[in-house]
C-alpha cells in the first residue's frame, strides 16, 4: 500500500537514523532516569542492557540530547575497535580535528581534555555500544580511561552498552578497574500491553495520519504487542511489513507477522535475535545464510555473508559492502534479509541497480542472481532462496518502505554519514554525492 493512499506523507515506522517522532513510555523513561543517576554520580559507570531492537539506540540519542550542552558526549560503536581507532572516534565526537597521532599521543590528548573538563564541573559522558564485541587492546584502554580522576571523583562517566550480558568481562582481571567503578546495571524493558496503541499512533499521526485508528485499529495494536513482545524496534518493523502488505486500509490481522522474540536481558540467557528470523536449536544457527561474491571484470574482490537484517552497498566507507567506484552512488543500494527472503532496493542511484541486466528498483533475489552496480558486479548465492506462493515472498514493488530519495537522505544524515566530496564529472558518470 502507498503511502498516500493511508493518508500518510512520511514513512512513519523508520528502522535507522533518528526516529520521526520520540514517543515516551515507562520503561523509555526509567533507562533516561537510570542514565542521568549515573552521570551524576561522582564515579559514575553504568551497563546498560537490552536485546536487540529493544530501543536502547533512542534512549542514548535522548540523553545525549538532553545533556547539558557544555558536556561533552560520545556515543561510539565498540565493534571490532582496537586501542587507536577508538581513541580516535571518542576524541573525534569531543570535537577534536585529527591528524596522524600514535596511540600514546592519542591517549594522553583524551586525558588531558577529560581532566580538564571534569576540573570545570563538565566531566564528559562516553556511551560505548556492542560492548561484548570490542578488542581486548579498546577494553584496556576503557580501563586506563576508567582511572583517570580529578579531586577523588572519576574525570570520565561511562555508560557500556550491550545486547547481552557482559559480566563475563566485568568479571576478568584485567578489567578489575571497571568492576570496581561499576555502579548500576539497568535492562531495558519493553513496552506494556496498554502503551502500544499510543506508540503505534503517535508515529502514524507523525507521518501524517489524521485517523490512526482507521489504519491500525486498536485491535491491531493488541496484535503487534503480542506479535513484538512490546520491543519498539521490532514492532516498527512489523508495523512496516504490514503496512507494505495491505492492499488496504485497515489492516488486518493475518498480515501481522510473529517472528522469535528475545527474551528481556534479564532473563538467564537471550534467545537468538529476531533479526534474521533464526529459531532456537543447533539446527537453526547452523542453517546457511546468503552469501555476495563482488567481483571487477570477472575477476573477485571480496566476499560478505548476508547475517544482518539490513546490509547497504555503496562508495562510502560506512557501508556494510563499500566499494570504491565513482560509477557507485555514496549509498547505492541495500540488501533486506526476511526469514529466508532477500530484499534488494535501489536507493535512487545516479546509475541504477541491475539483476541479470535489467534495471529494478526492488527485487526479491534468487540463488545466483548477478546484481550489477556500476562497473562491479555482485552473485548473490543461497540455494535456499525459491519461493513460490509463500507469503514471505512479497514483492516490494508496491511497499513504501523508502517513499523517497529526501526520506533516505533525512535517514542518514541523522546516522551521522560524512558527505564525500563531489566528483566532477558527467552526471551518468559519477556517483551522486548525497544519495
Amino acid at each position: 500500500m502507498e503511502l498516500g493512499a493511508a493518508g500518510l506523507t512520511e514513512q512513519p515506522f523508520r528502522t535507522h537514523g533518528k526516529p520521526l517522532v520520540y514517543v515516551h513510555y515507562a520503561a523509555q523513561q526509567s533507562a533516561l532516569d537510570f542514565l542521568q543517576s549515573t552521570y551524576e554520580n561522582p564515579q559514575g559507570l553504568g551497563l546498560f542492557l537490552g536485546p536487540s531492537l529493544s530501543g536502547k539506540t533512542t534512549v542514548l540519542r535522548r540523553i545525549a540530547e538532553n545533556m547539558d550542552p557544555d558536556v561533552a558526549t560520545a556515543i561510539v560503536d565498540g565493534s571490532r575497535l582496537n586501542t587507536t581507532s577508538l581513541l580516535e572516534a571518542v576524541l573525534a565526537q569531543f570535537g577534536y580535528r585529527l591528524e596522524y597521532n600514535s596511540a600514546n599521543e592519542l591517549i594522553n590528548m583524551l586525558k588531558v581534555f577529560t581532566m580538564q573538563q571534569a576540573a570545570s564541573g563538565h566531566p564528559p559522558l562516553l556511551i560505548i555500544e556492542q560492548t561484548h564485541a570490542m578488542n581486548p587492546s579498546a577494553l584496556r584502554v576503557l580501563c586506563e580511561l576508567a582511572n583517570i580522576k580529578v579531586r577523588r571523583a572519576s574525570a570520565l562517566r561511562m555508560v557500556l552498552v550491550s545486547d547481552r550480558s557482559i559480566q563475563s568481562i566485568i568479571d576478568a582481571p584485567a578489567m578489575g578497574c571497571i568492576a570496581d567503578r561499576l555502579t548500576g546495571e539497568f535492562h531495558l524493558g519493553p513496552l506494556e500491553p496498554s502503551e502500544i496503541a499510543d506508540y503505534v499512533y503517535a508515529k502514524l499521526q507523525a507521518g501524517g495520519s489524521e485517523d490512526p485508528a482507521h489504519i491500525m485499529p486498536r485491535p491491531i495494536c493488541d496484535e503487534l504487542h503480542t506479535a513484538s513482545g512490546g520491543w519498539p524496534g521490532i514492532a516498527d518493523r512489523l508495523a512496516l511489513l504490514a503496512l507494505a502488505k495491505a492492499k488496504r486500509c485497515p489492516v488486518a490481522t493475518d498480515q501481522i507477522e510473529h517472528p522469535v522474540l528475545p527474551e528481556n536481558t534479564s532473563a538467564s540467557r537471550l534467545l537468538p535475535q529476531i533479526a534474521d528470523n533464526t529459531t532456537k536449536g543447533s539446527d537453526a544457527a547452523d542453517e546457511a545464510v546468503p552469501k555476495l561474491f563482488l567481483s571487477l571484470n570477472g575477476e573477485p574482490v571480496s566476499q560478505l555473508v548476508l547475517d544482518q537484517p539490513r546490509t547497504l552497498v555503496g562508495r562510502s566507507e560506512l557501508n556494510e559492502m563499500s566499494i570504491d567506484s565513482r560509477f557507485i552512488s555514496r549509498h547505492h543500494a541495500m540488501f533486506i534479509r526476511h526469514g529466508t527472503v532477500t530484499f534488494l532496493m535501489d536507493l535512487n542511484s545516479t546509475n541504477g541497480t541491475f539483476v541479470n541486466s535489467r534495471q529494478i528498483s526492488n527485487h526479491v533475489m534468487m540463488h545466483d542472481d548477478v546484481v550489477t552496480v556500476g562497473n562491479y558486479s555482485i552473485k548473490f548465492e543461497f540455494p535456499s532462496a525459491t519461493f513460490g506462493d509463500s507469503d514471505d515472498a512479497i514483492r516490494l514493488d508496491d511497499t513504501v518502505i523508502m517513499k523517497s530519495l529526501e526520506d533516505m537522505r533525512r535517514m542518514l544524515a541523522q546516522e551521522n554519514t560524512h558527505t564525500m566530496p563531489a566528483v566532477e564529472e558527467e552526471p551518468k558518470a559519477s556517483g551522486d554525492t548525497d544519495n
